[in-house]
């Protein structure tokens, strides 16, 4: 069996050809701006739920922390 890692890098291949004329994506037009936008919602939305979790656990482990401190008081 022939080494593929020689015969198939990847080089030379068409990846990302240029658009055709009738086919155009412009940087900014209102699509971009709508998935840009949806995109700084929904990381608000995961960053707002890590803070959440993030929250959560230190109320859990304080409130262990606080039963650890009561039983052994």
């Amino acid at each position: 069996m022939a080494d593929t890692s020689l015969e198939n890098d990847g080089q030379g291949m068409i990846v990302n050809p240029k658009p055709t004329a009738d086919n155009q994506d412009w940087d900014g037009d209102d699509a971009d701006r709508a998935d840009r936008l949806r995109f700084e919602e929904e990381q608000a939305m995961i960053r707002e739920q890590s803070e959440a979790r993030a929250a959560k656990a230190a109320a859990e482990a304080k409130k262990v922390a606080d039963a650890h401190k009561e039983a052994g008081a």
